[in-house]
C-alpha cells in the first residue's frame, strides 16, 4: 500500500524503561541496529500498526506499555535504488513513519524477541535515549534523528524516583536501599529475574558495523514489506 508520492505508510517505536532508557534491537542476522518498526496494513489507523508491531517484534501487549507520545505528522525516508527490487523502482520511493514514544510498564521479563515464527531481531539492550546513528543504516539516519528530537522533550521526569532513592531507606538489616537493589540484580542468574538497566545480549552496538549491504534483509523490498 503505497500514497501517491510511493512512500508506504509505516510507524516507528521508541520504547523506554523507567531509566528514560531506549530499546534496541540488533537486526537478526547483521551487525545494524534500530527501534522496533513496521509497515501499516489496510484499514489498520497507525496506533493499531504500532500495538501489533509492538507484538510481532517485542512480545509485548498494550497493558505492558503507556503511550507518551506521537510525532505530529509523517517522517519520510527515501530508499536507495540498490535496496528495492527491479520491478519496483520506479514506484516505491521508501517509507513514512509516525513515530510513538512509549514507557514500559512491565517488566524486562516480559519482552521476547521470538513472539512469532519470523523475528526481526535476535539480541536487544537498554541504550541511552540519544543512540549512537552510525550503526543505523545510513538512509534511516534523518528520519531517527528528526523522531529523537522531536520526542525528547516528553521523556518522563525522574524526579519521583530520585527522592526515593535520596530518602536514606534502610533494608532490616540496616542496610542503605540502594545496596539491597544492588544485590538483587545479582540474581540474574537465575531464570525469570530481571534483568539490570543496561543488560545486554549481545556486544555494545557502539563497538559494531552496520551491515554490509549483502547483509541487509530482504523485506526491504517492496513485494515483502519495507521494514
Amino acid at each position: 500500500m503505497l500514497d501517491r508520492d510511493g512512500f508506504r505508510p509505516n510507524v516507528g517505536i521508541i520504547l523506554l524503561n523507567q531509566k528514560n532508557q531506549v530499546f534496541w534491537g540488533k537486526r537478526i542476522r547483521t551487525h545494524s541496529w534500530q527501534f522496533p518498526q513496521g509497515g501499516i496494513d489496510r484499514g489498520e489507523t497507525p496506533e493499531q500498526a504500532m500495538f501489533r508491531e509492538l507484538h510481532e517484534e517485542v512480545g509485548l501487549m498494550p497493558n505492558h506499555v503507556r503511550v507518551v507520545a506521537r510525532t505530529r505528522d509523517w517522517l519520510r525516508y527515501e530508499v536507495p535504488d540498490r535496496y528495492i527490487r527491479r520491478d519496483a523502482r520506479g514506484h516505491y520511493k521508501g517509507q513514512k513513519q509516525i513515530w510513538y514514544l512509549l514507557q514500559l510498564m512491565g517488566h524486562d521479563w516480559d519482552l521476547n524477541l521470538r513472539a512469532t515464527n519470523h523475528p526481526e531481531f535476535d539480541a536487544w539492550r537498554w541504550n541511552e535515549y540519544w543512540v549512537p546513528l552510525d550503526v543505523v543504516v545510513e538512509f534511516k539516519r534523518g528520519v531517527y534523528e528528526m523522531a529523537l528530537t522531536e520526542l525528547a522533550r516528553y521523556l518522563p521526569r525522574q524526579e519521583q524516583r530520585n527522592r526515593y532513592l535520596r530518602s536514606g531507606m534502610r533494608t532490616r538489616e540496616g542496610e542503605h536501599a540502594g545496596a539491597g537493589m544492588y544485590r538483587a540484580s545479582s540474581l540474574l542468574i537465575n531464570p525469570g529475574m530481571e534483568l539490570p538497566p543496561g543488560a545486554s545480549f549481545d556486544p555494545d552496538p557502539q563497538n559494531s558495523t552496520p551491515a554490509a549491504l549483502d547483509e541487509l534483509p530482504a523485506s526491504i523490498s517492496i513485494t515483502s514489506g519495507p521494514r
